[in-house]
């Protein structure tokens, strides 16, 4: 038995030291997709980790070659898609090629069926609310496949083979998941920390110069105002409605540095989700009609949350604003509401068919002074971001080129 477990042990040793050093290469995440380059890499650091595996394979099984080299497989193509996987597809398949042996083609087709399962399967996984039950399930349809190739190939395998053998293979993966999510989760905690710190800088800078700025464009205004009513000069008539209207908008500028540097104060109550969606809905029609731009929502459920209503109806007029100003001819914006009750959490999806953002654009939404506008000045993402973050809430962004940009909002749900 020890034969047995002493390589395993090495295996799983081997497949978690090359899981962290993966991410020091590229933290892992989700709220950005990876790169080619990024793929490319994870795919190579994770054939070292199977060959390295396929180095201490068990070695009391005569001609078989009995190793942790399709967990990698595995997880990488769950968590990568198919480049990374194939990459360490083609690497272990090569080098048992290589190996060769009696059980040469049984060696090959478990790897093939590895890959083939994490690729039907991956979409499921991504999408799954806990992705430790879907890596289960994931494994166990492999053990199934796996175990009867096993037994119409090799038939001198013993039942405490199949035993410790497939326990370790099971933990195995779901050790890996379990490492991955928390390492997303840890470095998500970070990148939070960083932008928490801009947003802290913001607020000083903008609590230190805002009143001093605001006043004197009061008194420019006022005089503009003033003089043009009886002025004779033509050209000052002209022009001095649009100095007053770009005024107006450098005040607007200071009014949103002024929430963010010293918010209004929260007024925590439960409240009714799904009517204040509706409200934000009949709010935006009417610049939703006049950029010929549709609004879908359905108000289904009656679910709430605690927090500020006023707040976060800012925050989510401001998510479909943005929706609505991404959309270059016409289009539309479809809200859906979804009760996480595992979780205990509601999700609100804001989802449009504008112009979407690249993968460096999306890393930055959010930050101070950065949008996507030629007139933007980014801070209706950042003040978004503060409030849903002062409610306990998560948000996330998902977007492509030339296919819209998908919004979650997460918020913890409450009982009536």
């Amino acid at each position: 038995m020890i034969t047995l477990i002493k390589p395993l042990l090495v295996n799983i040793t081997i497949l978690l030291s090359f899981t962290f050093n993966a991410n020091l290469f590229f933290p892992f995440q989700t709220k950005v997709p990876s790169s080619l380059k990024q793929k490319v890499i994870y795919g190579l650091i994770g054939s070292f980790g199977a060959l390295f595996c396929m180095y201490y394979p068990i070695e009391t099984l005569g001609a078989t070659h009995f190793d942790l080299r399709m967990c990698a497989i595995l997880i990488l193509t769950l968590y990568g898609g198919w480049l990374p996987g194939s990459i360490v597809l083609v690497s272990v398949c090569l080098v048992r090629y290589i190996i060769g042996g009696k059980f040469l083609i049984t060696g090959i087709l478990v790897n093939v069926v590895a890959f083939l399962i994490s690729i039907v399967f991956r979409r499921f996984f991504l999408k799954s609310h806990s992705r430790l039950s879907a890596g289960t399930l994931v494994v166990v349809c492999y053990f199934i496949v796996y175990i009867t190739i096993l037994y119409f190939n090799i038939n001198f395998l013993k039942l405490p083979f199949y035993f410790i053998y497939f326990i370790a293979l099971f933990f195995t993966n779901i050790a890996l998941i379990f490492v991955i999510e928390k390492l997303i989760k840890i470095n998500k905690q970070f990148e939070e920390m960083v932008y928490l710190d801009k947003l802290t800088m913001i607020g000083q800078l903008a609590a230190s110069i805002a009143h001093e700025i605001r006043n004197p464009l009061a008194t420019i205004r006022g005089f503009i105002q003033f003089l043009s009513t009886d002025t004779t000069d033509l050209k000052f008539r002209k022009y001095s409605s649009l100095i007053m209207e770009e005024l107006d908008r450098t005040n607007s500028i200071i009014t949103n540095y002024l929430k963010v540097a010293k918010p209004e104060p929260f007024q925590p109550s439960i409240v009714l989700i799904s009517e204040v969606i509706s409200d934000c809905v009949q709010l935006m029609s009417p610049l939703a009609a006049y950029s010929n731009v549709i609004i879908n929502y359905e108000n289904k459920d009656a679910l709430y949350v605690s927090g500020d209503e006023a707040h976060l109806k800012q925050a989510i007029m401001n998510i479909i604003k943005n929706g609505i100003e991404s959309i270059t001819n016409q289009g539309a914006i479809t809200i859906e509401l979804y009760a996480d009750h595992f979780k205990n959490t509601v999700e609100i999806k804001i989802k449009d068919n504008g112009k979407g953002m690249t993968p460096e654009q999306l890393k930055q939404i959010g930050l101070p002074f950065y949008t996507t506008k030629t007139k933007g000045t980014g801070l209706g993402s950042m003040v978004t971001n503060k409030i849903i973050r002062e409610l306990n809430g998560a948000i996330e962004y998902e977007s492509e080129v030339n296919k819209g940009t998908i919004v979650r909002i997460i918020l913890p749900l409450r009982k009536n």
